[in-house]
């Protein structure tokens, strides 16, 4: 079994070069925490997931978008 993870909308380059400001501004306002996620908060997921700390979690996508999925598909 495998996990993978799921990232939303993240600070990158990427998303802002592909997205303009008042773009951006309606997708951050879809997020329940307010905000664009940081590339460091996936890499601390997927550092979880491949660490010893990980000892019962298999099979699983995680996705981590700051709550995006749940109600920002309006």
């Amino acid at each position: 079994m495998v996990n993978s993870v799921s990232p939303g909308y993240i600070a990158t380059e990427l998303t802002f070069r592909n997205n303009p400001p008042h773009e951006l501004k309606k997708l951050t306002a879809g997020i329940p925490l307010g905000r664009l996620g940081e590339p460091a908060e996936i890499a601390k997921v997927v550092e979880f997931l491949c660490s010893s700390l990980n000892t019962y979690i298999s099979g699983q996508d995680l996705i981590v978008d700051g709550g995006f999925s749940v109600g920002g598909f309006q």
